[in-house]
């Protein structure tokens, strides 16, 4: 790091750096705020501002009174599908539905679909899950009228499974804008972290073949279990 970089962040570095290389498993206990001042010789300041940022960055957890604990490392996503992208992963997701319903489209909603006014729209919120632990709130908006009888779908199944198998769906194409957000009650409750914690909303929008919209989503995730792959080809960034 450059000259002058405060002791926190050089101290927070190398933390950081061992648990890169696995010298600290995740759920091992991180050396507390009195043992890093005394083996770096900093101030237990400066030991408890590098432990902070490392937990506010999601490497590490606080389990009063036993400690500072490594965090499990992020499940790294692409876009897509929540059930595919975990089951790619060899894990298991599974998604519990907190609610599905016919309604007619907002303006906002049915803006970013290019659905007219008058359109209907299924809308499913679900809690979904990898091996048991919430990572995210989603919410899905699927065209009523390419999805008759969609809500009798298993709420444990993939809804783009559904799109293609029961309704012969062709998908091409899947955008996102993500955004730092933080948590508020009811949403932390239902995820299980802190009230104020940190939060990634993913705004989804995925076309079909014709290019038509066939699913817009709103999905907020837990910024400390989640990290998501961006891959674009460097042709196509510096295309003309």
């Amino acid at each position: 790091m450059p000259a002058g970089t405060p002791l926190y962040l050089l101290l927070a570095a190398e933390v950081r750096d061992r648990i890169a290389t696995e010298q600290l498993a995740p759920h091992t206990a991180v050396p507390s705020e009195r043992e890093l001042a005394e083996l770096h010789g900093v101030s237990r300041m400066t030991a408890r501002q590098a432990l902070a940022l490392l937990e506010s960055e999601g490497l590490v957890y606080r389990n009063p009174p036993r400690g500072t604990f490594v965090a499990e490392p992020r499940v790294r996503f692409h876009i897509g599908s929540f059930s595919e992208e975990v089951a790619r992963m060899g894990r298991r997701p599974a998604a519990q539905q907190l609610g599905a319903d016919l309604q007619q489209v907002t303006p906002a909603v049915g803006h970013a679909m290019g659905l007219a006014d008058d359109a209907w729209v299924h809308v499913f919120i679900r809690l979904r899950t990898v091996d048991d632990v919430p990572f995210a709130l989603e919410t899905t908006y699927l065209p009523a009228e390419l999805t008759p009888g969609i809500l009798d779908e298993s709420e444990q199944g993939s809804l783009w499974e559904a799109l293609r198998s029961r309704y012969g769906v062709q998908l091409a194409r899947s955008t996102a804008v993500l955004e730092s957000i933080v948590l508020d009650d009811a949403t932390s409750m239902r995820l299980g972290v802190r009230a104020g914690a940190a939060g990634t909303l993913l705004i989804r929008r995925t076309e079909d073949v014709t290019g038509r919209c066939v699913e817009y989503g709103r999905d907020i995730y837990r910024a400390d279990r989640v990290a998501f792959e961006v891959c674009e080809s460097i042709g196509s960034l510096f295309s003309v």
